[in-house]
């Protein structure tokens, strides 16, 4: 358990999906370009068994802001999307929001 005030330090933030394409040498691993409205961020994600990078491109998804930047593969995450997952993770699934909204807009 972590207090809110821990919670709160966490940012979430809605960002679109500008351009994904897979990332050489894994088969798990996609290299998002996220629009996130004042910036944009590359964001390394371990999905690419459940999506293709094309079909991706103008989704909104919700992302962890304000982690340490973090080298996978030699490429540098500067974030983490939200998904969740089954048990047995067979299936893994985006955290979008409902309705369109502005890429940078706050979650929470």
């Amino acid at each position: 358990m972590i207090s809110y005030e821990e919670f709160r330090k966490t940012e979430l933030r809605v960002g679109k999906i500008l351009e994904a394409e897979r990332v050489e040498q894994s088969d798990k691993l996609l290299k998002l370009k996220v629009d996130l409205g004042t910036e944009t961020r590359q964001i390394v994600a371990g999905i690419g068994k459940h999506y293709q990078p094309e079909r991706l491109v103008g989704t909104s998804i919700i992302i962890v802001a304000n982690l340490e930047p973090r080298a996978l593969m030699g490429l540098e995450s500067q974030g983490m999307l939200l998904a969740a997952s089954d048990e047995g993770k067979t299936t893994l699934v985006l955290v979008r929001p409902d309705n369109d909204i502005a890429p940078g807009s706050s979650v929470g």
